[in-house]
């Protein structure tokens, strides 16, 4: 019988994509198994959130080292001793460095319809662009800002008198559902990325 794929989940806040994702892996079937979630702060609910479901957890502030540099490498220090085939960044908001990223296959969501509206403000960026439908994405993380390959995206309809509230809480559910679906498809069923084409299936661990 095939090992759950192993998770190690990033969070920076409340950690809802987190607790999707926690709540999906409590069902054998789905293949996966969140193993650690680490924080680059303490006292957030997406620490409390991992400590109830009984997951370990760790934190490493980037205001206890005296470097960028010496934060990144104790970050992957402490995210190799859990083995994760596949890292989740989930409202993780520090970037990751491209050793990081050789190292650990990285997942991240972004709350509109890559490439359009990249950085902070998706959803704000779409209201003010006009557009009729925005979305979410997953992606491979790269050394860009949500620049990477696309595995995955959701269409969300832009509704007439949406402020930026109502649209982002609309691109955050439909993100959730996205993220629960594509991990543990890539748990079953493997993935492989060629460039910018990721392929999720039909052999591709």
């Amino acid at each position: 019988m095939q090992q759950p794929t192993r998770l190690v989940v990033l969070v920076s806040g409340s950690g809802t994509n987190l607790q999707a994702l926690l709540d999906a892996c409590t069902d054998p079937a789905y293949g996966a198994r969140v193993v650690a979630v680490g924080a680059d702060r303490d006292g957030i609910e997406g620490l409390a959130r991992a400590e109830r479901a009984g997951v370990p957890t760790f934190v490493r502030s980037l205001s206890d080292f005296e470097t960028r540099d010496g934060w990144d490498a104790a970050l992957a220090t402490v995210v190799e001793r859990f083995e994760p085939d596949l890292v989740v960044s989930a409202g993780f908001m520090k970037l990751l460095s491209t050793d990081f990223l050789a190292k650990f296959l990285t997942l991240n969501t972004h709350p509109a319809l890559c490439p359009a509206f990249p950085g902070m403000h998706g959803p704000r960026d779409a209201l003010d662009h006009g557009v009729k439908v925005t979305g979410a994405t997953l992606f491979v993380v790269d050394a860009g800002v949500d620049t990477g390959p696309i595995v995955a995206q959701v269409p969300v309809t832009v509704e007439e008198g949406d402020d930026v509230a109502s649209l982002h809480e609309r691109i955050k559910t439909a993100e959730r559902a996205m993220l629960v679906e594509a991990v543990g498809r890539i748990a079953r069923e493997g993935i492989t990325v060629e460039g910018r084409r990721v392929r999720i299936g039909a052999g591709a661990r």
